[in-house]
């Protein structure tokens, strides 16, 4: 299968390590949750293979017996249950107590497992995914006891909408939830079952069962979601749960496996191990199937929060990067997602979803594509994916010349479709960063418009991504066009170092179009250093602003504005003082890339140790308070987590 070819290939190109086991990383992110309301999502969760459902493990012993869930996910998320199929098990005609039973939960990668010991059983829960629609959890009973027990086995759950009620065909039960979605609960068809339904409440019993001392009886039973009317030939054929379970470990063995052996560092810290499997859980349980408009399977930035539940280019660029070190197709994918809605000016959308028409074309984001395309290529050698992307990169990077260009000079700005300034800000990526507070808009054609701002960052993407379109034409065999592409390179070097480097205060800054200088320093002034477009004296000079306590070497060092600036709020600024972990990774990559490898190793070190909960078993936020560390915004983001496995592998500690 593909994840057996993914380990192979990269054990042979990178180092060659000890092989790991999912086994060995139980609980990376404390899982436990109690649902009280519906929507509210903000809690950690599991999900596999692009499903658009999710669990997690119970708070306490009073769900001891099931596993807390499903949320299910499109436009929004809810939780459609606290528990939509809880076990109540009579032995010798005693009801047994589960909440006084001796108990552990535990969330490994790819799976989830509750044991429980009372009255002489041993009762073990399972849960994996074996499909992109489909859950399978096996419940198993030990008669641990020296004498034969007759147990009677109840299943029952009752669903949090009121008015959806469950529907029966066999042992199937189903609710239909509105617009095409679809809930499914399916026992096994040979289970002896006898059900009561009452709206959105069930309940399921299995006759007597007589299990001798040391024996075992086990049922596995599929919850599957659908976000659009299910065809026929949906269901997946079930299989043992040994198998799948198998076939489970094997996938996720390969994916932690094809990280810790791929090229670069050897991580050999437990604590940066842990960090590295929370990261690809991370990226792995906001993975979505195509369903839908979706057209290609992608990531969303956090399911733990609503207005994220759909794609970003932006986000998808540096998604594709981290992912490609385990699962090259998804990364590939991830990408393509994006270029489906492409339009025939070449702009590249800024989000898209489910639905279309939700789709935001206002603004795109800044250009990474070739950048990510170019090492996604690295590691998954797909020749067609180089060959059918590349016209599509070649028409994005025109695009910016052709539409964000006011005064054809050469250097782009930030801006929008529509005429508005906030669509410009977003099209940044640094929506409400200080920097852009003096900025208009100005109007390039009808459809274009841009701020009146050259940027610093958004020229040195652009110089990167020229050198990307290279190496790709390189290695499509068209080597004029990867001439053509460096030779653009000299005059933007230039042109970059002249307009935008302040040779007095060392430091790259952004320009209003009457050449007056931005007095704000963020994370721009660093994405020269990560292009390599700056010399060794300019470099030298980043770096000690970068290294400067009063500035950037805070508690949690490179926020995304310098601490000294009267505008820094990092509990209120989105963009206004916080540490986004993507722009952590650009200032470090260029640290090294100039031989600074010391003081890079250094700021990652604080970045590791200070980030909430990073090092112990807290989530991945969107972004962190960089006097504090306390996590900020969405929980159990992508793109932070994306950078972690770079900045793990590429940097020396």
């Amino acid at each position: 299968m593909r994840y057996f070819l993914i380990l192979i290939c990269s054990i042979s190109l990178g180092n060659t390590f000890a092989q790991v086991s999912r086994q060995d990383f139980p609980d990376v992110l404390k899982l436990a949750y109690q649902v009280q309301q519906a929507k509210k999502i903000e809690t950690n969760v599991f999900s596999d293979m692009g499903a658009w459902h999710a669990y997690t493990l119970p708070a306490g012993r009073q769900d001891n017996g099931t596993f807390i869930g499903p949320m299910v996910m499109d436009l929004e998320g809810y939780w459609l249950a606290n528990s939509v199929a809880r076990l109540a098990v009579k032995a010798d005609g005693k009801q047994i107590d589960l909440e006084k039973a001796q108990s552990s939960s535990h969330y490994y990668p790819g799976l989830l497992q509750q044991e429980l010991k009372v009255a002489g059983l041993q009762i073990s829960l399972k849960l994996l995914f074996i499909s992109n629609r489909e859950a399978m959890i096996e419940t198993r009973i030990t008669n641990l006891s020296g004498t034969k027990k007759e147990l009677e086995i109840h299943w029952g759950g009752n669903l949090l909408k009121a008015e959806v009620a469950w529907q029966r065909d066999g042992n199937t039960l189903s609710a239909d939830l509105g617009k095409g979605h679809r809930f499914q609960l399916r026992y096994p068809k040979q289970e002896p079952l006898l059900f009561r339904l009452e709206k959105n409440r069930y309940n399921a019993m299995r006759g007597k069962l007589l299990l001798q001392a040391g024996k075992s009886y086990s049922s596995s039973r599929i919850e599957r979601y659908d976000l659009e009317e299910q065809q026929a030939s949906g269901a997946t054929k079930q299989r043992p749960f040994d198998a799948e379970l198998k076939t489970n470990t094997a996938r996720w063995n390969g994916y932690l496996n094809a990280y810790f052996n791929a090229s670069g560092a050897n991580i050999k810290d437990e604590v940066q191990r842990r960090i590295a499997v929370k990261s690809i859980l991370t990226l792995m349980t906001n993975w979505r199937s195509k369903a839908k408009d979706l057209l290609h399977d992608g990531v969303f930035p956090s399911l733990n929060y609503q207005g994220f539940y759909g794609f970003w280019s932006w986000d998808s660029w540096k998604q594709a990067v981290g992912i490609s070190y385990f699962n090259p197709e998804l990364a590939i994918s991830n990408i393509l997602s994006m270029f489906d809605y492409q339009d025939g000016h070449g702009m590249v959308a800024d989000c898209v979803y489910t639905d279309k028409k939700e789709n935001n074309l206002r603004d795109t984001k800044p250009p990474l594509a070739a950048w990510a395309v170019w090492l996604v290529h690295t590691r998954a050698a797909d020749p067609d994916f180089l060959k059918n992307i590349y016209p599509k990169l070649v028409s994005y990077h025109k695009w910016w010349y052709k539409n964000r260009d006011h005064d054809q000079n050469g250097l782009c700005e930030y801006g929008a479709t529509d005429g508005t300034r906030i669509a410009a800000a977003w099209e940044s990526g640094m929506d409400n960063a200080v920097r852009f507070d003096q900025a208009l808009l100005l109007k390039n054609n009808d459809k274009a418009w841009s701020l009146n701002q050259e940027s610093v960052d958004l020229n040195a993407y652009l110089y990167a991504e020229k050198e990307y379109l290279a190496k790709i034409a390189d290695a499509l065999g068209r080597a004029a066009e990867a001439r053509a592409w460096r030779a653009q390179q000299g005059g933007l070097k230039k042109q970059i170092n002249t307009f935008f480097y302040h040779a007095e205060k060392g430091f790259y800054y952004d320009r209003l179009m009457d050449k007056s200088w931005i007095a704000a320093e963020g994370p721009e002034g660093w994405i020269p250093l990560w292009a390599g477009l700056a010399d060794q004296q300019q470099a030298a000079a980043v770096r000690d602003i970068m290294l400067k306590k009063e500035k950037f070497n805070t508690y949690l060092p490179l926020p995304t504005l310098t601490a000294d600036h009267p505008r820094f709020d990092p509990m209120k600024g989105y963009w206004r003082g916080p540490v986004w972990l993507d722009q952590v990774y650009f200032g470090l990559n260029g640290l090294q890339r100039y031989g600074y490898q010391k003081a890079a190793a250094e700021l990652l070190r604080q970045t590791l140790n200070h980030a909430e909960g990073l090092a112990l078993q807290g989530p991945i936020h969107e972004n962190y308070h960089p006097l504090s560390g306390k996590g900020l915004n969405a929980m159990n983001f992508s793109w932070s987590a994306a950078h972690l496995l770079m900045l793990l592998k590429e940097q020396a500690l």
